[in-house]
C-alpha cells in the first residue's frame, strides 16, 4: 500500500469518527460542567432537560455538591423550551454569572460558555448541541472508568461512596456492600498466563454488569482481582442473595480462552449499614473482613458481616 493510500484511509477514518462525534453532539441537551470544586468531580457533567434542577448541598438536590460554601438549596435551573434560565434561591454566598451577582429570586437566561459561580464552586454552561459536551464527557469518563473492564475505578468508588451514605441517611433506607475477589488468581496467572488472567477479569466484569445487578447499583474494580458493589436501599438479606447469585453464576460459567477452559470461583463478603450508622471506611472494613472470612473458610462462598 502506498503512502497516499495510507493518508486517504486515515482521512476517511478521521471523517467517520468526526461524524459520529457531531451526531452525538446534536443529541446532547444543555449541560453543566464542573470547572472548580470537589477534586473528585472536576469535569463531571449534568444534563439539563425535561424538568427544573436545583444545585445545593442537600443530598436531595438534583445536583448535589458537597461543599460548605454552597447553600442547601443554592440556585435553580429552569428549562423553557430551548432556553435555560437560572435563579438564585436566596443563597448565603450568592450565585454569580460571569462575575455579576444574580439578585435573589430573579431569573437570567444563560448563554453558551457562561460561567456560574455557586459559592466557591464554578460551572460552565454549554448550550444544547455543543460538541464540547462530548469531549468533556469523554475526558471525565476516562478518569472514572477502569480501562480494562469498563467498571468504575477505585477513584470513582471513593468519590461515590460518601455520597451514597448521605443519600441513604436522607431516604432512611439501608445501604449494603459486597466485596469479592477471584480465588487463587495468582495461580491462574502462573498456570495459564497473564492474557488469560486479564480475560477472566474482563469476563467477570461483563457478567456482573450485564446480568447480575440493577442499573442503579454501583459496580467498581477496586484493584487487581478485587471488586466492590454498592447496593442502595437494599437490606442485607437481599444483598446476601445477590452475592450468592454472583458466586453461583461465576462458578458455573465457562471461562474459555483460546480453546482452554479455566475453572474460576470467587469469595464474597457482605456488609450493611442502617441510616445514621457507620461511615464509609467502617462499612468497607466490615465487608472486607467478611470477604476474608470466606477465604479462610475455604473460598468459593459468601460471608455476611
Amino acid at each position: 500500500m502506498s503512502r497516499d493510500d495510507d493518508l486517504e484511509k486515515t482521512s476517511i477514518l478521521t471523517s467517520d469518527t468526526l461524524k459520529v462525534t457531531l451526531d452525538s453532539a446534536t443529541r446532547t441537551p444543555a449541560t453543566l460542567v464542573l470547572l472548580v470544586g470537589p477534586a473528585s468531580s472536576i469535569g463531571k457533567q449534568w444534563q439539563l432537560e425535561g424538568t427544573d434542577a436545583v444545585i445545593g448541598r442537600s443530598p436531595s438536590s438534583t445536583i448535589f455538591i458537597d461543599d460548605r460554601s454552597v447553600s442547601k438549596s443554592h440556585c435553580k435551573f429552569i428549562i423553557r423550551g430551548t432556553e435555560t434560565l437560572v435563579m438564585d434561591l436566596e443563597s448565603t454566598n450568592k450565585t454569580i454569572i460571569n462575575s455579576q451577582p444574580l439578585p435573589p429570586l430573579t431569573t437570567v437566561k444563560l448563554k453558551n460558555n457562561d460561567q456560574i459561580k455557586v459559592g466557591n464552586v464554578i460551572f460552565k454552561f454549554l448550550e444544547k448541541g455543543n460538541i464540547e459536551s462530548v469531549s468533556h464527557k469523554k475526558t471525565f469518563d476516562r478518569g472514572q472508568i477502569d480501562a480494562m473492564t469498563g467498571a468504575y475505578n477505585k477513584g470513582a468508588l471513593e468519590a461515590y461512596a460518601p455520597e451514597a451514605i448521605k443519600r441513604s441517611d436522607l431516604i432512611g433506607k439501608p445501604l449494603s456492600l459486597i466485596v469479592f475477589d477471584i480465588d487463587h488468581f495468582k495461580k491462574v496467572n502462573d498456570t495459564y498466563g497473564h492474557a488469560p488472567g486479564d480475560f477472566v477479569i474482563k469476563e467477570i466484569s461483563r457478567l456482573v454488569k450485564d446480568k447480575l445487578i440493577r442499573n442503579e447499583d454501583f459496580f467498581s474494580r477496586f484493584g487487581g482481582e478485587e471488586f466492590v458493589l454498592i447496593l442502595s436501599a437494599t437490606p442485607v438479606a437481599i444483598a446476601g442473595d445477590v452475592a450468592e447469585r454472583i458466586r453461583t453464576t461465576i462458578e458455573s460459567h465457562k471461562f474459555e480462552f483460546e480453546g482452554t477452559t479455566i475453572p474460576i470461583t470467587v469469595s464474597l463478603g457482605v456488609s450493611m449499614r442502617q441510616p445514621g450508622g457507620e461511615d464509609w471506611e467502617a462499612l468497607f472494613k466490615k465487608g472486607d473482613d467478611a470477604l476474608y472470612k470466606s477465604k479462610n473458610r475455604g473460598r468459593n462462598q459468601v460471608s455476611i458481616a
